[in-house]
C-alpha cells in the first residue's frame, strides 16, 4: 500500500484499526487489552477514532477522560513503563507503514506525549515514594 497523508476520518480509522490489530496480537501488551481489560472493540474503537481525530484533525467528537480508564486498569495490573514503551513502538510502526507528511509526524509527536504523560502518572501511583519531579526536556539553554 502506498503511504499517504493523514487527511480525514477514514485515515484516522485506518491508523487506529491497523494499530490495534498489532496491539491485540502483541506478545508483551496484547494480554492487557484482551485478558485484563477485556476490551469491547466495537465500543472502544469509535472512541479512539474520535480521540485521534481530535488530536490530529481538530475534530471535536471525543468526550471522555483519557486517564480515568487507565487508572482503573492500573488497579487490575500495574501499567509499567515497558508496556507504554511497547505501545509507542507499535504506534510509531503503524504510522510509518501507512502514512507520511506533517500529520504523520504530528501523530508520532502526540503519541509520544500521551505515552510520557500516562507512564509518568502511572509511575506516581505505582511507586508513591519515587521522585515526583517532572523531568525538564531542556532545563535552561545549557549546552
Amino acid at each position: 500500500m502506498e503511504k499517504r497523508e493523514i487527511a480525514n476520518r477514514n485515515d484516522i480509522i485506518l491508523l487506529v484499526d491497523s494499530f490495534y490489530d498489532k496491539v491485540k496480537t502483541d506478545d508483551l501488551i496484547g494480554f492487557i487489552f484482551n485478558d485484563v481489560a477485556k476490551v469491547d472493540w466495537p465500543h472502544h474503537l469509535p472512541i479512539m477514532y474520535n480521540f485521534w481525530e481530535g488530536l490530529l484533525l481538530d475534530g471535536g467528537n471525543y468526550k471522555g477522560n483519557v486517564m480515568d480508564p487507565h487508572f482503573k486498569l492500573n488497579k487490575l495490573i500495574p501499567l509499567e513503563p515497558a508496556y507504554f514503551d511497547r505501545w509507542l513502538q507499535l504506534f510509531e510502526a503503524t504510522v510509518a507503514e501507512n502514512f507520511t507528511g506533517e500529520k504523520a509526524t504530528l501523530a508520532v509527536t502526540r503519541a509520544r506525549s500521551v505515552k510520557g504523560i500516562m507512564s509518568f502518572k502511572m509511575n506516581q501511583v505505582n511507586r508513591p515514594d519515587s521522585d515526583k519531579q517532572i523531568p525538564l526536556v531542556n532545563p535552561g539553554n545549557k549546552q
